[in-house]
């Protein structure tokens, strides 16, 4: 069975998002991606105070520079779609108050007629937690499990009731409601994250890195989900951070993803032998404007399902 292909919407500054982001949607579910999904950054550091994901020394790429809001972004691409699933990947969850992105995300669900995913992560940069977030960096795991009890709370039935270190809910009513259980996705970067996969979460998050990591990363969710006594299957959506060129990279030192269309369909012939069932391309960060994205993503489309993806 054909690996579903989703795509990044554009969300940088090279882009106009009030036009832009309906352009690639409409295009994007004409040509046959199954999905559409959006990013999160709040904030460009300068000077940062710590490198990229925490590497010291690696740089912020400058197309972070100005990111748009995940949410507004794909309440557009959602007004100007109708099949396309809607996920985000990743909302850092610290940088949310629980109760409030909780009912977001049911608006947005009830409003796209039960289309998005729910990828929620807790994030590295301790510049965005000193600008926005809702407790210290130390407790981001905390703060991502009362978001999923939250979440659990407002999206089942009424009367919503909690008490939780950050949220406090009397018993109210609260809509609407999500048009159908709104699935959850999250990454599995540690053993303690990848226990709350498993226990919690309909469907895991990881970054394509390359087709043995992905492989190896899979069989441990899976090993550690038969081991927790899970018994309903786990989704899949592998994120691709593509780098496109419009000629071939050098093969010696080529990332995965980076390259002209041949190495990006390559890769995804790749990724996709490891039996995920979704991978979704991020194309946006090299590309000038909207029209270069369509045309790219057309053509990794069509070369892709012609390769047998």
């Amino acid at each position: 069975m054909p690996v579903a292909l989703g795509l990044g919407l554009p969300q940088m500054k090279q882009y106009d998002i009030g036009r832009d982001v309906a352009v690639v949607a409409r295009a994007a579910e004409a040509i046959g991606y199954e999905s559409l999904w959006v990013f999160e950054r709040v904030l460009f550091p300068e000077p940062a105070t710590q490198g990229l994901y925490g590497v010291p020394g690696l740089a912020w790429p400058d197309h972070y520079r100005s990111v748009a809001d995940p949410l507004v972004t794909l309440t557009l691409a959602a007004a100007a779609t109708e099949r396309t699933r809607l996920g985000t990947s990743v909302l850092v969850a610290p940088l949310h108050v629980p109760f409030q992105l909780a009912r977001s995300l049911a608006s947005l669900d009830a409003a796209s007629g039960g289309r998005v995913i729910a990828g929620l992560g807790t994030g590295w940069s301790l510049d965005e937690y000193a600008a926005a977030s809702v407790a210290p960096y130390e407790k981001r795991g905390a703060v991502l499990d009362e978001l999923l009890d939250v979440c659990a709370a407002v999206w089942g039935p009424d009367p919503v009731s909690y008490k939780g270190e950050l949220t406090t809910i009397a018993p109210s009513e609260v809509g609407p409601k999500p048009a159908r259980p709104l699935p959850v996705y999250l990454p599995a970067n540690s053993p303690r994250a990848t226990r709350r996969l498993v226990d919690r979460a309909d469907g895991w998050m990881p970054v394509a890195l390359g087709p043995s990591q992905l492989s190896e990363q899979w069989q441990r969710v899976r090993e550690a989900a038969a081991e927790r006594g899970r018994e309903r299957p786990i989704g899949v959506c592998a994120r691709a951070n593509a780098r496109y060129s419009a000629v071939p990279l050098p093969v010696r030192g080529r990332k995965p993803f980076h390259g002209d269309v041949a190495q990006i369909v390559e890769d995804l012939v790749a990724h996709a032998a490891t039996g995920v069932p979704e991978i979704m391309l991020d194309l946006q960060g090299t590309l000038r404007d909207a029209s270069e994205l369509v045309d790219v993503a057309t053509e990794v489309y069509e070369a892709a399902r012609a390769a047998g993806v």
